[in-house]
């Protein structure tokens, strides 16, 4: 049984520009991150059958805009590499500046303010009456009265601040 031959200069030299590869994966990180900035949050903070589709396509459609006609490990590792440093660019810009911050990461949106639902979020954010009641059955609360406020965070979670009324209180 004999081995096949392995071309170790094409899996590890560069078959593609070190600038087109940054170049590509920025323009995708960018194009994507923007893209996921205006689906609602509800989305970002449950992780459904349709969300992991949504991951796996974003993925593969991705990956060609992004690769070119990449071949080598390097060019891989460079691609990764840069989607990664924008990755931690952002965040880092986030941390050090409140209009960054504000322009990556939603602010906190109310749903519920004194026991009253507001609509006009709830449609912004598409969630319904349901959802809504089954986080905040959750979180030990039955009844809306019981409930001073309850926002959606960045990260798609629901916190909620209860009356001073609520029993467990």
């Amino acid at each position: 049984m004999t081995l096949p031959k392995i071309d170790w200069e094409n899996v590890f030299s560069l078959s593609v520009s070190p600038w087109e590869i940054v170049l590509r994966g920025t323009l995708m990180y960018l194009a994507l991150f923007a893209l996921l900035r205006v689906i609602p949050r509800r989305q970002a903070g449950t992780l459904g059958i349709t969300d992991l589709l949504l991951v796996t396509l974003l993925a593969d459609a991705a990956q060609n805009g992004m690769a070119g006609g990449y071949k080598s490990i390097p060019d891989g590792i460079l691609l990764v590499t840069t989607i990664i440093s924008w990755n931690y660019a952002l965040d880092w810009l986030a941390f050090k500046s409140d209009w960054m911050r504000r322009l990556i990461e939603p602010a906190p949106l109310t749903l519920v303010k004194n026991g009253r639902l507001q609509h006009k979020h709830m449609r912004q954010e598409l969630i319904t009456k349901d959802e809504l009641m089954g986080q905040l059955r959750e979180q030990g609360i039955l009844n809306l009265e019981d409930v001073a406020e309850a926002r959606i965070e960045n990260d798609g979670h629901v916190s909620v601040i209860k009356t001073k009324d609520a029993k467990g209180q």
